[in-house]
This record gives structure tokens, C-alpha cells and sequence, in this order.
């Protein structure tokens, strides 16, 4: 399979104007990103909504699978949430690789903010990506 990417991804496109507008770094081993949210995001008043926290470790493990040059797609998600995050707040978001087998990734990511860990997940990428063109 053969991805497309215009830059208007929700979370990294450029090109998105109601994008996130996320900006990943890659170490060799670890993807790293830092997001502030304000008041467009929130769930409950001044809360983060959960489906953002989701969304942003979704697109990390993700990414990492792109930086080792093995694109993926995520097959299972699984999000656990250990706090509550404000609205302003800054987030850390890292992911890394736990184990691969075959067409298999098994990843993690985490989210920190203020150095206390606000949500975490583990997800298994299927690697039936072939290539990823960017265009436009």
C-alpha cells in the first residue's frame, strides 16, 4: 500500500490550518514533541480532552515507525490516562519501539507534563505500507 501525504495531517501538516501543527525530532531511537494546548481543545472547562492526549501518542508511534523506516499503520490502540491535564499546560510527548516481530511494531508512547507522567499507551503498527510519497 502506497500513503499519501499532502501536509494536512491533523497533527504534523503544515499545511492544516486547524492542524496541531506538531513538530517531531527523532534522536535514532526516540521521537520526541512538545504540545501546549489552549481552550480549542478542552473537554471539561480548562481540561484537555482525553481524545487530543489520544490522538498526539497515536501519531508519535506512528511517527517513530516513519523515522526507523518502516512505515505503519496503527492496528490496536490501547490509551491509559494517570491524570488529568490543564489547558495551557505544557505536554511532552516521547514514544519508542518495545519489540518487533515480522509486519509487527509494538511501541509506546507517554505523555509528561511538569515531569509527572499523564498518560501512556502501547500500540501494534502493521508495517503493510510500502512507501509514503509526499506531494503538493
Amino acid at each position: 500500500m502506497i500513503l499519501y501525504d499532502d501536509r494536512y495531517c491533523f497533527v504534523c501538516g503544515e499545511k492544516n490550518p486547524h492542524g496541531l501543527k506538531i513538530d517531531f525530532s527523532f534522536d535514532g531511537k526516540v521521537v520526541r514533541a512538545e504540545f501546549v494546548p489552549d481552550k480549542r481543545y478542552q473537554g471539561y472547562m480548562d481540561i484537555l480532552h482525553g481524545g487530543i492526549i489520544s490522538t498526539l501518542l497515536d501519531e508519535a508511534m506512528v511517527r517513530l515507525a516513519i523515522e526507523m523506516g518502516k512505515p505503519a499503520v496503527t492496528a490496536k490502540l490501547d490509551v491509559r490516562f494517570k491524570k488529568a491535564v490543564k489547558v495551557g499546560d505544557r505536554l511532552e510527548i516521547e514514544a519508542g519501539l518495545i519489540s518487533e516481530k515480522k509486519r509487527i511494531l509494538h511501541t509506546y508512547a507517554r505523555a509528561v507534563s511538569d515531569g509527572e507522567e499523564v498518560a501512556y499507551a502501547e500500540a501494534k503498527l502493521i508495517r503493510n505500507v510500502s512507501e509514503i510519497k509526499r506531494i503538493g
